[in-house]
């Protein structure tokens, strides 16, 4: 058997997530429906570096599964993308030890959020980016970014909803975030991130750029790990899955 690990990017906007679901289209159910088709009927599962939600992008997912197949890794490229719609694309394969865990092995995530921050909307965006017609102070939010980094209990910015066990504790290496044109951009680098983390992260930064909140608010909600005290999830639309590093790299 041969593990193969595959850098992917999809278009989340016609997804009901990554997850395999029942009657739903996941960008999981698509994958392994051509991998099924390559390998003549067998059922071939795969893992991900993580699961996006309903609308959330990817640029740089990773998976992992296994075959019988020995096929160079340029044919299985050329194979897959053939078989895939025009929403998922397969950038990159690699063949990889047993010991590679596409979700196991991670040691760094980054994601990106894009907000289109004019007075008009971009219908051309409204399935990439959140629309914010709001004035923001972006050093206010670079101030608060800088208390989000470090090694935190992030309960206050993880789902309610959320089914993992165990303590809340992730560290974020960097985030920022920064205005070109309309759009803004914000990017978090982490050891790993918590159902919604970056969403709620993101709306509470946007409370800060209006002066809704100071950016020292952040250490308070760290400190009290309490999801009420940090208002809605925002939109998944303007989320992407930017990039995944392992050990080898």
């Amino acid at each position: 058997m041969a593990r193969i690990k595959c850098k992917i990017k999809y278009d989340g906007s016609e997804f009901s997530g990554f997850q395999v679901q029942p009657q739903n289209r996941t960008v999981q159910g698509v994958l392994e429906s051509v991998l099924k088709e390559m390998h003549k009927g067998a059922e071939i599962r795969l893992q991900a570096s993580g699961r996006t939600d309903t609308g959330v992008h990817a640029i740089g997912q990773v998976i992992h599964f296994d075959s019988p197949f020995d096929i160079p890794e340029k044919n299985w490229k050329r194979a897959l993308n053939t078989l895939l719609p025009d929403d998922i694309y397969i950038q990159e394969v690699t063949k990889v030890s047993d010991e590679f865990h596409a979700r196991y092995s991670v040691k760094e995530k980054e994601y990106h959020y894009y907000v289109w921050n004019a007075e008009e909307p971009d219908i051309f965006k409204r399935n990439y980016s959140f629309y914010f017609p709001y004035q923001l102070d972006i050093d206010k939010m670079l101030e608060a970014c800088r208390y989000l980094e470090g090694t935190h209990d992030f309960t206050t910015f993880s789902s309610a909803k959320s089914t993992i066990k165990g303590e809340k504790i992730r560290t974020l290496f960097h985030a920022s975030c920064k205005k070109q044109g309309n759009e803004v951009e914000f990017i978090f680098r982490g050891s790993g991130f918590l159902y919604n983390m970056v969403r709620i992260m993101v709306s509470v930064l946007l409370d800060v750029g209006q002066g809704r909140r100071k950016p020292t608010d952040i250490i308070d909600l760290l400190a009290k790990k309490d999801r009420q005290l940090a208002g809605k999830t925002i939109s998944p639309q303007g989320l992407y899955l930017w990039n995944v590093k392992y050990e080898a790299d």
